[in-house]
Parts: C-alpha cells; structure tokens; sequence
C-alpha cells in the first residue's frame, strides 16, 4: 500500500491565473478583430450607394443628352456676327417634337448626303438659320433674300450677300438653311436642302463667354413695312 503513487502527483497543477489572462487575452485581442470586421460591411456598403448614386447621375446626363439638351461648340464664323468662334451653346430637343422648325430659328443638324460627299463625316454637326420651309420659294438677288417673292429684312447680317441664286422650291419635309454671314457660309445655297430628320435641335442659349451669356435671338426675320408678315 505504501509503494502507490498518487495519479498524476508528479504533474504540474493547472494555474488557474495564466489560464484566465490567455482567456481575457484572447478575447481582448478579438475584440479589436471583431470591430473591425463588423465595420466592413458598412464601408463597402458605403462604396456600393456611392457608385449608384455615380451610376444614376451618369445615367441621367445621357438622357439629358440624347433627349433633352446638350451642349456645342460654335468651331466657324459662318454665324457671325450671331455667333462668334469659341462659343459655346445650349441645344435643345424637345420642342420640334411638338412642332415643325421654323422660319428664323437658329438649328443644329446632321450633315446631309451632299455635305458627307464633300467629306465632312456624319457626326460633324452643323449650325444655321432656317430661311425657307417645306413650300416656300426662295431666291436671292441684287444682295437680298426672298421668299415666295417678298424681301427678307435682315438686320442680323454680316454683310448682303454678294451671290444669286434663282428661284427654287423648299420640298415637303425639308428646309432651306443660310449663315448669318451669308458671303462665308457653306450652306443651302451650295449644297441644297436640308431633310427635316438631320434636325439636331434648336440653338437656344449661350453659356460661354461670360460677357455674350444669355438667350440667343431667334426672332422670324421680319418682311418690309409694307409687306405681309411670313408665313411660319
């Protein structure tokens, strides 16, 4: 009886202390882990409504842009003195969805199969104003513009143009485009009539420069004093 050995009497005894501080070490270290990690979440949640919000603000200017408005850049002078070189304008492109385009108004289109003949490629858009509409008559002579047989009073002009053209017939669905400087402009007088769906939109603001800011002028030109008001 006396030769028995107590079980595990030559074991260490467990230390209760080092067990508790590895337990409260632990769980100290995971805490810091743990926050961390809960926070993520709500970073990359963060990032996602940010880029959403990006997504739909993008989104938005495209819509703008094809359906509603968009900006351009006037690169010539065939619109002096209306529009200088540099400026930059406000297209618009809801209104001819209710209405045809008229005599007067300043329009944005798409280069016609004449102009792309010239060279110039589909995406290089153009600017005028429209001078005839489907049905009218137009003629220039001795420096004046007429359509169906009356004077245009043009007090926008540059300069009288300094060309004839005889009389010739705006087809249905067409118009007749000029620039304001009518002796430095490539426009209907050379290359024919422009169909109505190359129509971009109409000019209707300039934004840049500061001093030229404010609404462009598209008033219908105005006939003589003693001449009937154009037909729109």
């Amino acid at each position: 009886m006396t030769d028995e050995k107590p079980i595990a009497a030559d074991a260490k005894p467990a230390d209760p202390k080092p067990t508790d501080s590895k337990t409260t070490d632990s769980k100290t270290k995971s805490q810091p882990q743990n926050l961390q990690n809960s926070s993520k979440p709500g970073f990359w949640q963060s990032q996602r409504e940010n880029l959403q919000i990006l997504a739909i603000a993008l989104f938005l200017a495209l819509l703008i842009r094809v359906f509603i408005a968009e900006p351009r850049y006037i690169p010539s002078d065939s619109m002096v003195p209306t529009l200088d070189v540099g400026d930059r304008l406000v297209v618009e492109k809801v209104s001819y969805r209710f209405h045809s385009p008229h005599q007067g108004d300043i329009i944005v289109f798409d280069p016609p199969a004449q102009l792309q003949f010239q060279g110039y490629t589909a995406d290089q858009a153009f600017i005028k104003r429209i001078i005839g509409e489907p049905g009218q008559i137009v003629a220039v002579q001795g420096g004046t513009v007429y359509v169906d047989g009356e004077p245009l009073m043009e007090e926008y002009l540059a300069e009288p143009p300094e060309y004839e053209m005889p009389p010739v017939l705006v087809p249905a669905n067409q118009f007749f485009v000029m620039g304001d400087n009518r002796n430095n402009s490539n426009d209907s007088h050379v290359w024919g009539f422009l169909p109505k769906e190359n129509i971009i939109g109409r000019a209707i603001f300039r934004f840049f420069p500061p001093e030229r800011i404010g609404k462009i002028s598209d008033k219908p030109n105005a006939r003589s004093a003693d001449s009937a008001a154009v037909q729109r």
